[in-house]
């Protein structure tokens, strides 16, 4: 996974923190983790294709929470910034060289690859856990570890 969706999951945070009426930059949200704003930018473009974010244009413009961080779930962002492809792709790497076309035990289904098969389980319990996770509950777990953090946030972006 992309260092994005870091970037994605914390800058949707931190729009929540500063407040619904403020539309936030690209490089304002970058230059608060310093990030480099034209790749934090594209993360954020990704978030509104997704319907996560909103954008405006302009000097007063920027990015502004689509809907309630309670309606945007972890794996919503993954998919945003990842895209919708499996994080595991089987090459079939069983069927080159000289053990290809190896015979297969006798009842058993050949067709599916056991590596294959177990990283497709796997990846469904790591996607259903983020589906299972909105925004809004790491937005509480967030101000229990840093109580000030929201005010810190609205603080400096009001002083720039």
């Amino acid at each position: 996974m992309s260092e994005g969706v870091e970037w994605a999951l914390h800058s949707c945070v931190n729009l929540a923190w500063s407040g619904p009426d403020r539309a936030v930059s690209a490089a304002r949200l970058a230059a608060w983790h310093d990030l480099p704003a034209a790749y934090l930018n594209k993360q954020l473009q990704a978030l509104a294709r997704a319907g996560i974010l909103t954008s405006s244009p302009g000097p007063r413009g920027g990015f502004r929470l689509a809907r309630p961080l309670a309606a945007v779930s972890l794996m919503d962002v993954v998919a945003a910034v990842e895209g919708p492809e499996e994080a595991f792709r089987c090459a079939e790497i069983r069927r080159q060289g000289p053990g290809a076309g190896a015979p297969a035990a006798e009842g058993s289904d050949a067709a599916d690859c056991a590596i294959a098969h177990a990283m497709t389980r796997a990846e469904l319990a790591w996607r259903k856990a983020l589906a299972a996770q909105n925004l809004d509950e790491i937005r509480q777990q967030a101000e229990r570890q840093a109580p000030e953090a929201p005010q810190r946030l609205r603080a400096w972006l009001a002083a720039q």
